[in-house]
């Protein structure tokens, strides 16, 4: 049960960022209005603030599918297995004994969507400040 819900909060978050940033990337080219040297500079970090939280959002849904793929063992110790299985069989990581418990691996995954949030955080804020440059460049 703890595996299904880690793996439904998973999924929706690694789809709500991505669609954000999406969503970012799609208004910000026709917005772009903004004059001088910093335009560029801000456009490129803008993308780059996008581009992180969509490959976020893939390893976010990639961690949904091992849960839901954990979930469908009875044992934990079955189900950590076999996450431990799938990531050494796609040369990812490499098995080391014994597996790592289900609190430290969500652990790791809270870091990431708190990563993702702080980056789309980051990208609305400067959306709106070249947001900001632009209509005050575009009336002068």
């Amino acid at each position: 049960m703890r595996m299904t819900k880690a793996a439904l909060s998973l999924r929706r978050n690694g789809l709500a960022g991505g669609a954000i940033a999406v969503l970012i990337l799609a208004v910000a080219p026709p917005t772009a209005g903004a004059h001088g040297f910093t335009a560029p500079l801000g456009w490129w970090l803008l993308l780059a603030f996008c581009l992180a939280p969509l490959g976020l959002s893939a390893h976010l849904l990639f961690d949904a599918a091992l849960f839901r793929l954990a979930a469908s063992h009875e044992r934990e110790d079955a189900a950590l297995s076999a996450i431990d299985d799938v990531l050494e069989r796609m040369g990812l990581r490499k098995r080391n004994g014994q597996p790592a418990p289900f609190a430290t691996r969500l652990a790791g995954c809270r870091r990431l969507v708190w990563v993702q949030r702080i980056l789309l955080a980051f990208a609305l804020s400067l959306f709106a400040i070249l947001l900001l440059d632009g209509i005050e460049g575009g009336g002068a």
